[in-house]
């Protein structure tokens, strides 16, 4: 998020200057327009470097954790709701803070409170710390004068979005332990085993089986070849860092995600979720739809469906119902269309998209248990393949040397 100066004037014709925080000028204009102001420019503020010292850079760098901003918004909610001015209660959670970087951009957001900007304003020149849904609702809380509700509602959505994180890793855990482990199984076999038996099994005069010349040629591939192997591991690492850094690149791997096998259909419930209770977050702090469209577009992390919902938001300009857009975006499913259908008819869209985010929120815990049982399989026949392998690599030569010198 950036800082933006504009020129103005409102329904009197008077001129209006000032400082907004936004992704883009488009967005800028949108915030102008819905306070009867019409921009007549807008133009990025480049803000001064700051000479810090390195000393202290590393104490006020990276982002802050999702369970700090939590502790963050159940103590301005519990503040506020008991009548403790904004300044005070910002003091006060600036002493307490345990995050250095937290800290600094209390003490900072109070100073420009101080100077006259509001509190979304002074919230908006740091979103390291505080993201862009965070700002926007404390924006609209200020204007609804319901400061309090919009941090309880804070609350209950950055801990549904921490509940599922800690939900993904948990039990991505096991795959991925297993699959290093398959790694430096693969390289013991290779480097130490395979060659241990390799200066035996050459003194056996015989065509050894099929699966001791699969092994053999296995090894002496990653002994003489590593060093270009790795090379060529790196080399493809930094290619396809680069590519996802390309607009075409994110959109490319964002929409291949969601077609993977097992996690792809997990994956795209877990945004819609996010999506919907975004949505249903900002209408019930009176934010218009189409703000709340862009707002929710920016926090999906997946390039390809942010368009998808960039064209609901289109649509909705041009004058289509919600429902409509919904269908062509070829995001939901049919039960999804009929519940923001009947929600829109009843004039309770916020509610109807809570109730969504629910059912995709079901849905993921769900195949989230379910994820351990559907991806073992897959890991016990990969290490039954490879012992199965080793033990026929080893073992085959070893009995037909037994038979041969049985023979003799």
């Amino acid at each position: 998020m950036a800082t933006y100066e504009y020129l103005g004037r409102d329904a009197q014709g008077k001129l209006m200057k000032g400082r907004l925080n936004a992704t883009t000028p488009e967005a800028v204009a949108e915030q102008l327009t819905s306070k009867g102001i019409i921009p007549t420019q807008i133009q990025e503020v480049r803000e001064k470097k700051t000479g810090m010292p390195p000393e202290l850079r590393k104490y006020f760098s990276g982002k802050v954790k999702t369970e700090e901003l939590i502790i963050f918004s159940r103590q301005m909610y519990t503040l506020i709701k008991s009548g403790v001015p904004i300044l005070s209660s910002l003091r006060h959670i600036a002493e307490t803070a345990r995050s250095p970087l937290l800290r600094q951009a209390i003490v900072e957001v109070m100073d420009d409170i101080a100077e006259g900007k509001t509190f979304s304003q002074a919230l908006g020149k740091h979103p390291t710390v505080f993201p862009v849904i965070f700002i926007s609702l404390i924006d609209a809380g200020e204007n609804s004068g319901q400061l309090d509700s919009t941090f309880e509602q804070l609350i209950n959505y950055l801990e549904l979005e921490s509940n599922t994180v800690k939900k993904i890793k948990a039990v991505s855990r096991y795959p991925i332990l297993v699959i290093i482990a398959i790694v430096a199984a693969l390289v013991v076999v290779n480097f130490m085993v395979v060659p241990a038996f390799a200066g035996m099994f050459a003194q056996f005069k015989t065509a050894l089986p099929l699966p001791t010349r699969i092994l053999m040629a296995s090894s002496n591939f990653f002994i003489n070849y590593w060093p270009y192997l790795l090379g060529a591991i790196v080399i493809c690492m930094v290619t396809f860092k680069y590519y996802l850094k390309t607009k075409k690149g994110r959109y490319e791997w964002d929409r291949l995600k969601l077609k993977m096998p097992i996690v792809g259909p997990i994956l795209n419930r877990v945004v819609l979720a996010r999506f919907s209770r975004t949505l249903a977050l900002m209408l019930k702090t009176s934010l218009p739809i189409i703000r709340g469209l862009t707002l929710s577009s920016n926090i999906l992390n997946n390039r390809y469906i942010s368009d998808k919902v960039l064209k609901m938001r289109e649509g909705i300009e041009r004058g289509e119902s919600l429902t409509r857009t919904a269908i062509e975006s070829e995001l939901f499913s049919p039960l999804v269309i009929q519940m923001i259908s009947v929600g829109e008819e009843a004039g309770s869209v916020d509610t109807l998209l809570s109730e969504i985010a629910d059912y995709y929120e079901r849905e993921v815990n769900y195949d989230l248990s379910r994820l351990g049982d559907l991806i073992e399989p897959v890991l016990l026949v990969i290490m039954g393949a490879m012992v199965l392998l080793l033990a026929m690599g080893v073992f085959l030569p070893m009995w037909n040397m037994v038979k041969f010198i049985k023979g003799g």
